[in-house]
């Protein structure tokens, strides 16, 4: 168990209605589907984000990761043998020191991403900050730590969740997750940014035409920009 926090900082209690478990339910139901199918295949995803924390909503997201560079065709073959169609494919890059990830979109609010070049450490721990579960905890309905988009600290309990600012508590929260502090640190200036200017735009995103294989996209992508290459080292 984590200790307490070394100061009180904003903190509340939230109860769940049967609501709030009942999107809970669905949406790990549909991740369990597709993260049983992707380990028969041999691609260890997790989910991340709110449905990893238990704190979702009906507008929630179900957001599967793979973490490893892995072959597209594998992933596709894989959701095909479910019959699980695809309806959007793209590639992006959120700055040219960003690494480049591949997006499968399966429904409006369902999405498998995976690295095309190696991530970096900050980068893999991007999703262990926002919360993140793999299949084994799913079954066991396990609800774990993470961070949301108003930094926020949600801490699973029985009947819900205690949240907490996480500003000036960024040793703690990198403690209680179990990733650097830079990462922390890292994700709280990224946010705090987007607070006051905004969400800004992306280096890179392509769309994938389902005709053509990620990997294909992407050296048409690194023979034509540099920055592309050099993250691609």
């Amino acid at each position: 168990m984590p200790t307490k926090p070394p100061m009180k900082p904003d903190y509340a209690e939230v109860i769940y209605n049967k609501f709030q478990w009942a999107f809970l339910s669905d949406y790990r139901a549909k991740a369990k589907k597709i993260l049983c199918t992707l380990l028969k295949s041999n691609l260890n995803a997790f989910i991340f984000g709110s449905v990893a924390r238990g704190d979702v909503t009906k507008n929630s997201d179900v957001d599967i990761i793979i973490p490893e560079v892995c072959s597209s065709f594998q992933i596709e073959s894989s959701l095909e043998m479910l019959d699980i169609s695809t309806s959007n494919k793209y590639i992006v890059q959120a700055t040219p020191n960003h690494a480049l990830k591949a997006y499968i979109e399966i429904d409006s609010i369902t999405t498998i991403s995976f690295p095309l070049v190696r991530l970096r450490k900050v980068e893999r721990e991007f999703y262990k900050f926002a919360g993140e579960i793999n299949l084994n905890k799913i079954q066991s309905s396990e609800r774990v730590h993470g961070v949301d988009k108003r930094l926020m600290l949600i801490e699973p309990t029985k009947n819900g969740h205690i949240e907490l600012k996480i500003v000036g508590l960024e040793d703690y929260v990198a403690k209680v997750i179990g990733i650097s502090t830079q990462t922390v640190l890292n994700r709280v200036n990224t946010l705090k940014k987007r607070e006051t200017k905004g969400r800004t735009g992306v280096f890179i995103k392509k769309i994938v035409p389902s005709n053509l294989t990620f990997e294909l996209v992407l050296k048409k992508l690194a023979d034509e920009n540099p920055a592309v290459r050099r993250r691609m080292k």
